[in-house]
């Protein structure tokens, strides 16, 4: 049986990259992740190939922010507060463009 093609080394098979922080960053305030009953449903997600990265999150009606960061061979995963889908949505953006984090 032959072998699938290698997949292009390029940008098209990356998820969205956030930037470092501009002038103005606001930082959020980020908790340790609950242990939650519901189910958690990932609805949008940065890059995992930088050591920062981000997922946008949805539990039992509620949305938030899970970061995840790899510093010194840990890996350490928190949380943004629980909030509505388009209060959170406006905080995911300020994150994907480099305004907070």
């Amino acid at each position: 049986m032959s072998q699938p093609p290698p997949m292009p080394a390029d940008d098209r098979f990356h998820s969205a990259h956030v930037p470092e922080p501009g002038p103005g960053f606001a930082r959020l305030t980020w908790d340790p992740v609950w242990a939650a009953g519901n189910r958690i449903r990932v609805c949008d997600y940065t890059c995992d190939c930088v050591p920062t990265f981000y997922e946008l999150c949805q539990a039992g009606g509620q949305y938030f922010i899970r970061r995840t960061r790899r510093v010194g061979g840990e890996v350490l995963v928190d949380q943004c507060a629980l909030g509505g889908r388009a209060q959170t949505l406006l905080v995911w953006i300020k994150v994907l463009t480099g305004v907070a984090g």
